[in-house]
């Protein structure tokens, strides 16, 4: 059943401005609703619906940092009747407003991936902003401890692991490691409190011919205890339909704490190149 599962994720990715009930979808591959459910929330790890509010999230968040279209222009594109609905639900998820989100510093921390757009930040950005974790870890030692393996054929790549309490995040990680043009390279996240916790691994890689590739990982997640550091191995892989989108910004809420908006690069979306 997962070529039904993606054929639905399809037609999110199509149809995620128009009204879309979950009867529909299980109507249009012939199964009930029940078991459509069942079987996409275990192909994706998420529910249809979770899974379309981050399809619209993530075009939301695409759309601010990238283009200039008004706010009401966004919510309208996105499949909200609402202003209002829209960016008290944008607020809650995100911690900051749509209008925040356009500060040029959040979208220099912008990390995304999805079908047709994502993006991971240059290393001078994240070595350049101030990034507190949300949460206080212990003093010494790091939390999550093991290897991030990149294939050889798209080696060296910039790589982004971020610790997140769900696996569709909408705001910036409890704690983060970012790695510069490495190959398989050792990890090690500090910050990390105890606590059951989902790492999201997005990469990045320039071909010979100076082409983008954006690769992903698996969610996989961890448990963090008092007694030592949680140990992982992360391996990078070209993205797959039935991933969920990931689209966050390392910023937190930098936007309400720098007016002094940092100097914006060329935000041009990223072809995906497909496996071989």
């Amino acid at each position: 059943m997962e070529s039904a599962v993606q054929q639905v994720i399809s037609q999110m990715w199509g149809r995620y401005f128009e009204p879309i009930k979950l009867h529909e979808l299980a109507s249009s591959v012939f199964v009930s609703p029940f078991h459509f459910l069942r079987i996409f929330a275990k192909a994706t790890g998420v529910t249809p619906g979770r899974y379309l509010s981050a399809v619209r999230m993530f075009e939301a968040k695409r759309l601010l940092v990238t283009t200039s279209l008004t706010v009401s222009d966004i919510v309208c594109s996105v499949g909200y009747s609402s202003v209002g609905t829209f960016t008290t639900r944008f607020t809650q998820a995100v911690g900051m407003t749509p209008s925040q989100y356009r500060e040029p510093g959040v979208g220099e921390l912008f990390v995304a991936l999805g079908p047709e757009y994502g993006r991971v930040p240059a290393a001078d950005a994240v070595r350049g902003a101030d990034l507190a974790s949300v949460h206080t870890g212990p003093p010494t030692g790091p939390s999550i401890v093991g290897s991030v393996e990149v294939p050889p054929e798209v080696a060296p790549a910039n790589v982004f692991v971020g610790v997140f309490s769900e696996s569709v995040p909408q705001c910036a990680p409890v704690a983060h490691e970012y790695l510069h043009e490495v190959g398989s390279s050792r990890l090690a996240i500090h910050g990390v409190p105890p606590g059951n916790w989902v790492l999201i691994t997005v990469a990045e890689s320039k071909t010979g011919t100076g082409e983008t590739v954006l690769l992903g990982a698996q969610r996989h997640h961890v448990a963090v205890t008092p007694g030592g550091p949680a140990r992982v191995r992360l391996k990078v892989r070209h993205p797959v339909p039935t991933d969920p989108p990931v689209a966050v910004s390392l910023a937190g809420k930098l936007a309400e704490a720098d007016p002094v908006p940092a100097p914006r690069r060329d935000r041009a979306a990223l072809r995906v190149v497909p496996a071989a």
